[in-house]
């Protein structure tokens, strides 16, 4: 069990650096005219693809955090 969960935890850090690096990248695109936007319009196609990334960030960072206290308690148990 613990190899699968570490495992697991490995594949959950490489997607949480993955969405970073794009959420990043994302935002390095960003351009003028984004940031220049007319109230009202919504955010642009790049604002919700950082978004995007960076909400998938959190969501793979919360899953290795919840593997690597799995780890724990199943250490403290044995």
């Amino acid at each position: 069990m613990n190899t699968v969960l570490v495992i697991a935890l490995i594949l959950a850090m490489a997607a949480t650096l993955f969405a970073l690096v794009r959420g990043i990248i994302a935002f390095l695109q960003t351009t003028k005219e984004d940031l220049n936007a007319p109230e009202g319009s919504g955010p642009s196609p790049a604002r919700l693809k950082q978004n995007k990334m960076m909400m998938n960030r959190i969501l793979f960072q919360a899953a290795a955090v919840i593997i690597v206290a799995l780890l724990l308690m199943m250490k403290g148990n044995s």
